[in-house]
């Protein structure tokens, strides 16, 4: 085997290299060579693929230790064993061959079937006596997929191209779906051989930040601007959520730092998990220049002391 074809040294990891490692190394390739990131680039889309056929077999610790004993290649394909030789060569000619030296028996058909029957992995022989070729479940097929914030808390459908030139197929966004999220797509990885399943599609998903809204399990947060008369007076304000914009009312000398909540107007219902909430952090705005506001503020005098801002800052001696 070429070193091209070695998923170790396309991951460019040690053989010893932990699931983490691999994961770690896989990941930086990936965003590296991604087709979305590399527009019209044929050489970043073939090294993509690349990688991602070395990540389906070093992230998988069955086809992992099936590559390290050589029973695969790089590509997954099954390798011929190589110990038949060494178990059958050392009769004389004619003979069966044994694990030591001297004549045995001599061959006949069915002597012949049952060494193709474990050469090639068959169960059973064509009516004249040839042996069948092995079927093999096609490769699995690894994406990653960049989703808008709002895609990935309401749901979405995107459109992308199916392996092998099959066109086109729609994945379904879940709501609620979380950053590296993988959705598997059955049936649409690689071909089949020789009349074997077709793998699947592996679909790791990368949820883009939003400019406002974070998100902490089911719930969103938002920072939330509001004029100086609002936190002074109160009254009803508008809020963005993620499902539209709602309106929602400011108590009266609410202070930045504030938090309100809205209930079910964070990620929206799905599974087993629960509608979560919005907390909307208020932050005063002081806003334009505003003279006539600034004359009022010189000749208020409180009936009540205000209270110093900064008093939980100073220290006692």
């Amino acid at each position: 085997m070429s070193s091209a074809d070695n998923p170790y040294v396309t991951l460019g990891v040690g053989r010893d290299a932990s699931p983490e490692d691999i994961k770690l190394a896989y990941r930086k390739l990936a965003k590296k060579h991604h087709p979305d990131l590399n527009p019209g680039n044929a050489a970043a889309e073939a090294q993509f693929k690349k990688v991602s056929a070395a990540n389906q077999i070093l992230s998988d610790p069955e086809k992992r230790g099936r590559f390290d004993r050589g029973e695969i290649d790089g590509a997954g394909q099954e390798q011929a064993p190589r110990s038949y030789y060494r178990d059958f060569a050392e009769g004389e000619p004619g003979q069966r061959y044994g694990a030591h030296a001297g004549a045995s028996e001599q061959w006949d058909a069915d002597d012949l079937s049952s060494v193709f029957s474990q050469m090639f992995g068959q169960r059973g022989r064509h009516p004249g006596g040839r042996p069948e070729a092995p079927s093999a479940r096609g490769e699995d097929l690894r994406y990653i997929l960049s989703i808008d914030f709002l895609e990935a808390v309401n749901g979405a459908t995107r459109h992308l191209a199916a392996a092998e030139g099959r066109g086109e197929l729609n994945v379904k966004i879940p709501p609620g779906t979380a950053d590296h999220h993988v959705l598997r797509v059955r049936g649409k990885g690689g071909a089949g051989w020789n009349g074997g399943p077709n793998g699947d599609m592996l679909i790791e998903i990368q949820v883009m930040p939003h400019r406002f809204f974070t998100r902490e399990d089911q719930n969103i947060r938002l920072d939330l601007p509001i004029s100086l008369s609002e936190a002074v007076l109160g009254g009803m304000i508008e809020v963005p959520t993620p499902g539209g914009t709602v309106r929602m009312r400011v108590p009266a000398h609410s202070d930045t730092g504030s938090e309100l909540r809205l209930r079910g107007r964070g990620v929206p219902a799905h599974g087993k998990h629960p509608a979560g909430d919005l907390f909307a952090r208020l932050q005063v705005v002081v806003g334009t220049k505003d003279p006539a506001l600034e004359a009022f503020l010189r000749q208020w005098t409180p009936e009540i002391p205000p209270v110093n801002p900064r008093q939980s800052l100073e220290t006692q001696e």
